[in-house]
């Protein structure tokens, strides 16, 4: 990722497969999301959601709200289908819904910030002709 477009934004049920929002309605993906940035939105200690959360997602997935003739890039988009189906979630457990600018602040920017920091690094060691060595089992 250059930072130069943008991002593409799913929620994952519990089996890792990726509910996602296009001009082509709600996918479901198993495979082509490995170079992603996961970013943990239900607590441990949460267990009772997280028995509802596969459920709750495959609802809220199949809602008139998210067929392909709504998609509209700048206001009714995957990140609109992901920070819906967040207050969806936290409205039930009677939490205040998130606003853009606030679900933006809290949980995608920190994440953000630390993987760009970690592909800068990345990219300066490869251009500067390092060579990274994983350290034996006992070593690390």
């Amino acid at each position: 990722y250059d930072g130069h477009c943008d991002l593409h934004v799913g929620i994952t049920n519990s089996k890792g497969v990726v509910y996602n929002y296009d001009q082509e309605g709600v996918h479901r993906a198993g495979s082509g999301w490995e170079q992603c940035i996961s970013i943990p939105l239900v607590q441990p200690d949460m267990s009772e959601l997280l028995q509802q959360w596969d459920d709750l997602l495959e609802e809220f997935s199949l809602e008139e709200a998210w067929l392909p003739h709504r998609y509209e890039e700048q206001q009714h988009n995957c990140y609109t289908f992901a920070l819906a189906f967040v207050n969806r979630v936290r409205r039930g457990r009677g939490r205040e819904a998130l606003s853009k600018a606030r679900f933006t602040e809290r949980f995608l920017i920190p994440h953000t910030r630390e993987a760009s920091r970690y592909l800068t690094l990345h990219q300066e060691l490869a251009r500067s002709d390092f060579y990274i060595v994983p350290l034996p089992e006992q070593e690390q």
